[in-house]
């Protein structure tokens, strides 16, 4: 069972990184830190009170970090790894399977979006070269050309965000 103090936090940091992945596609480490750190509390406190030690945490944190390889192999940015494995302290390794089926899906859909927008056949309707116009051309593209710099790629801790906001509505997700 996960603590009201761990869900709140879970769920402030799932919306934080949601707005700023898809923003930015950027995931501040700061934000991660303070969730690190305040989940450490949370479990130390736990742990205190109740004599108990966090292994699934524990094992939650060491766990998230198995997505590392597709960050070598550049299929992953660090900060979607970085993020997995925060999640896996706050919400423990039994919670990491449907976060990463959840997010892995609605990142695939995303992916599945994108490459339809550019699709020729989409080109050639009447009109959509001229919303494609206007959307570039406005202050907000701008924007959020700016924020993102040279970033690209697709905003997947957006998506295991809301993996996480799932399996936190649906615990039975996460009895497997």
């Amino acid at each position: 069972m996960i603590s009201t103090a761990l869900q709140t936090l879970t769920v402030l940091l799932c919306l934080t990184v949601i707005a700023s992945d898809l923003y930015a596609r950027r995931v501040p480490n700061m934000l991660l830190l303070a969730a690190l750190s305040g989940c450490a509390a949370c479990l130390l406190i736990d742990g205190l009170q109740n004599h108990n030690v966090p292994w699934l945490h524990m094992l939650g944190l060491l766990s998230g970090f198995m997505l590392l390889p597709f960050y070598a192999c550049g299929w992953m940015g660090a900060g979607d790894v970085k993020f997995f494995a925060t999640l896996g302290f706050l919400l423990g390794a039994r919670a990491l399977l449907p976060i990463w089926v959840i997010g892995s899906l609605l990142c695939g859909a995303h992916a599945a979006l994108v490459l339809m927008a550019r699709a020729p056949a989409l080109q050639m309707l009447p009109g959509w070269a001229a919303v494609q116009g206007r959307f570039h051309d406005s202050a907000w593209s701008r924007r959020l050309a700016a924020a993102r710099g040279r970033r690209q790629g697709l905003p997947y801790a957006a998506c295991l965000a809301i993996g996480a906001l799932l399996t936190l509505a649906l615990p039975s997700l996460a009895d497997w």
